[in-house]
C-alpha cells in the first residue's frame, strides 16, 4: 500500500493521459462487444462535444492544480483534518477512509447540491443533456461545472486531511468509474444490482440519467454506492425502461453542439417533469 501511495504521489502526466485514455478505449471497444442500447448513431461524431468538454475539464484542473497541492501539503505538515485527528490506525485504513470521504466531498456533495440548486443545475444540465449516454458522457462538464467541482474538492481536502498521495489515487479511480458507469455495455442483471451494493454500476448510474424526475434526482455516487443508500437517495429502474436526456430540454441536435451547449447555463431555468416512480 505504501509504495502505491508513494507513485500517486508523484504520477506522471503522462500517466495520468494513459488511464484517461486507456480507459476511455476499453469501454468504447466493450459499448461494441456487449452494447446496452444499439444506438443509431454516429459515434465519433456523438463523441466530439463530449471530448472537447473532457479537454475543458483537464484545463481546468491542471491549471488549479497547485491549489490542490498546496492545500494538500498543508493538511498534512499541520497534522489538519478528519481522518488525522482519528486514532492510529493502519495505512490501509488511513487510505480507504480518505478515498471513501474525497468521493462524498468531491463527488457525491457537489452533485447532490446542482441537482438543488436552480443556477447550478442549469450549468450541471450540460452533462444530463445528452441523449446517448455512453463512456464519452463521462466527462461531459461544462467548464463552470469543472471549477464547481474543484472548489468542492478543494474544500473537502481541507476538511479531511488528505495528502496529495491519496487525492491522486482517488482521482484516477474515479476517472475510470465514471467511464465504467456511463458507459454503454449491458451486465447481467444480477451481477449489476450485487456490485450496486457497494460500488456505482452501469445500470444504477443509468438510472439518474432516467429523462424525468424522481429518477433524474437519483443516484448521485461516483465510486461508492454507500453515500446514495445511505441518504435516501438511491432508486432502481428497469433498464430497459430508461429514456435519457431531460425532458424539458428534448433538442438533440441542440444539445450536440458545442456553442449551445457552452450557452446552455443562460437559458432561462424550465421545471423538469415530475411523474410517477414505475415499477
Amino acid at each position: 500500500m505504501e509504495s502505491i501511495i508513494d507513485y500517486f504521489e508523484t504520477i506522471p502526466s503522462s500517466h495520468r493521459s494513459v488511464i484517461l485514455v486507456g480507459g476511455l478505449t476499453l469501454f468504447w471497444l466493450l459499448e461494441g462487444a456487449v452494447p446496452l442500447f444499439r444506438f443509431k448513431y454516429k459515434k465519433w461524431r456523438h463523441a466530439l462535444p463530449n471530448l472537447f468538454f473532457t479537454a475543458t475539464t483537464i484545463i481546468i484542473n491542471f491549471a488549479l492544480a497547485f491549489l490542490l497541492l498546496n492545500t494538500a501539503d498543508w493538511v498534512v505538515a499541520e497534522e489538519f483534518g478528519l481522518i488525522n485527528w482519528l486514532p492510529d490506525m493502519p495505512l490501509w485504513l488511513y487510505v480507504i477512509l480518505g478515498i471513501l470521504f474525497l468521493d462524498f466531498f468531491g463527488a457525491y456533495l457537489p452533485h447532490y447540491v446542482e441537482h438543488k440548486v436552480k443556477p447550478l443545475w442549469m450549468i450541471h444540465l450540460v452533462h444530463h443533456t445528452d441523449h446517448k449516454v455512453d463512456t464519452t458522457t463521462a466527462n461531459r462538464h461544462h467548464p463552470l461545472e469543472s471549477l464547481i467541482r474543484f472548489v468542492f474538492t478543494l474544500i473537502g481536502v481541507l476538511i479531511l486531511g488528505t495528502p496529495i498521495g491519496i487525492i491522486m489515487l482517488y482521482q484516477s479511480m474515479s476517472l475510470v468509474a465514471t467511464q465504467f458507469t456511463h458507459a454503454n455495455i449491458r451486465l447481467p442483471k444480477k451481477v449489476d444490482y450485487a456490485l450496486s451494493y457497494f460500488l456505482v454500476s452501469p445500470d444504477m448510474h443509468k438510472v439518474h440519467h432516467h429523462y424525468v424526475l424522481p429518477y433524474t434526482d437519483s443516484n448521485y455516487g461516483n465510486i461508492f454506492s454507500i453515500w446514495d443508500r445511505l441518504l435516501g437517495t438511491f432508486m432502481t429502474l428497469d433498464r430497459d425502461k430508461l429514456e435519457y436526456g431531460v425532458d424539458v430540454f428534448p433538442d438533440e441536435k441542440e444539445n450536440s453542439d458545442i456553442v449551445e451547449l457552452l450557452k446552455q447555463p443562460f437559458q432561462k431555468y424550465r421545471k423538469p417533469t415530475i411523474r410517477p416512480v414505475e415499477e
